[in-house]
């Protein structure tokens, strides 16, 4: 299955004939609004976004709307701080509501957020259309709370937009195709090249941390499998204070206050501890690592678009296509300081291997495609 061809059939006469707010864009989380900017600029006045608040720190979420050059969400819930049954329900319980008041003509999700499965949940009750961007990931590790929720949302969906063929035939599997699964490629690919600054303010990021291009080691740390252990995360941090190089770790509210819950604090002071950044200036770090260790599945995506190698601290991965050529997975243990030490050792060479490679996420079209598809079949 090949990528859907680009057409501009869609784009002007049907966007200009939408009424206005009348497709709701549920998001929630700081990678959904970086995904689906593209979406909401091609929608204008037709999108109404409803931001569900599950990310509710300003550094992980708010800033990044007027970085990505959107407005301010029309409706915003506050769900985050609660369990994931609680998150849900809230969310569903708001978008409910708006829907009641402002009953749209379709429904956005992206990814496998609490948020995504809300808003999935919410357009099927009332007999909305649901599109789903990033249709079909599939980690086959049910201990993970995203599967269910990618499970859940695609079985929902009535337009699924999947960003490789390796996603089209996860549905294929569970019995979901037909003209409704469309190969769009990721969102990331036009998001990462849109908020990528130039060189010279790159380097002044780099500058303004006393970093070297290739010099240093980036590293993200947030997910509970991670973080909610005590001995789990001290291996981690252990590892990290084993790699040769300075590693930067952008502190994620979540690692914050687990390191200070589980007594860690001191593990950190072999590292260059930032603040969490905003896209442009995470990007400038990003494009610059010698070697990303992460355990977040949007970055391995976005390490391929920079073509920058990774090391994954997870027991799986819904991104099987950017393992192998671009990254490793890597369980927590010794085996993460020594792979990160094997790469360094010879980092060039694998940049030099990764600077000929495609990244596996499409050609930068694809909210074009999604918004295409969509307007088609509401057309």
């Amino acid at each position: 299955m090949s990528l859907s061809p680009l057409s501009d059939s869609a784009s002007a006469d049907l966007l200009d004939s939408l009424p206005e707010q009348s497709v709701a864009v549920v998001l929630g989380t700081r990678p959904e609004i970086v995904k689906l900017a593209g979406v909401i600029k091609l929608l204008g006045r037709g999108a109404r976004v409803v931001h569900t608040g599950q990310h509710y720190d300003s550094a992980m979420s708010g800033m990044f709307f007027g970085e990505m050059g959107l407005p301010r969400p029309h409706v915003q819930f506050e769900v985050g701080g609660r369990t994931r049954a609680g998150q849900i329900a809230a969310a569903l319980d708001g978008i409910d509501a708006n829907f009641r008041d402002h009953r749209p003509h379709a429904v956005i999700v992206q990814g496998d957020t609490n948020s995504t499965v809300a808003g999935a949940l919410a357009g099927n009750a009332f007999g909305v259309p649901v599109v789903h961007v990033e249709a079909g990931l599939r980690s086959f590790d049910r201990r993970m709370p995203e599967e269910h929720n990618r499970v859940v949302t695609d079985h929902l969906s009535d337009l699924l937009c999947a960003a490789t063929p390796g996603n089209v035939n996860n549905l294929a599997r569970e019995g979901i195709n037909g003209d409704h699964v469309v190969l769009t490629g990721n969102p990331v690919v036009e998001a990462v090249r849109a908020q990528l600054p130039p060189l010279a303010t790159r380097l002044s990021v780099l500058e303004a941390c006393e970093l070297r291009s290739d010099g240093y080691v980036l590293a993200t740390l947030h997910r509970p499998e991670n973080t909610d252990d005590p001995n789990v995360l001290a291996t981690i941090l252990t590892e990290l204070g084993k790699v040769k190089l300075p590693v930067v770790l952008p502190l994620h509210p979540r690692t914050a206050a687990a390191v200070k819950a589980h007594g860690l604090r001191h593990l950190l002071n072999r590292f260059i501890v930032l603040e969490p950044q905003g896209s442009s200036n995470f990007l400038s770090l990003l494009s610059h690592a010698a070697l990303v260790i992460t355990d977040s599945g949007g970055l391995q995506e976005e390490c391929t678009v920079l073509q920058r190698p990774f090391i994954a601290t997870r027991r799986s991965t819904e991104r099987a296509e950017s393992i192998g050529n671009f990254g490793t997975l890597v369980e927590p243990g010794e085996l993460i300081s020594k792979t990160a030490n094997t790469w360094l050792d010879c980092i060039e060479d694998v940049h030099a291997e990764l600077s000929v490679l495609p990244s596996p996420y499409g050609d930068g079209n694809a909210s074009h495609r999604i918004v295409s598809e969509m307007l088609n079949r509401l057309g």
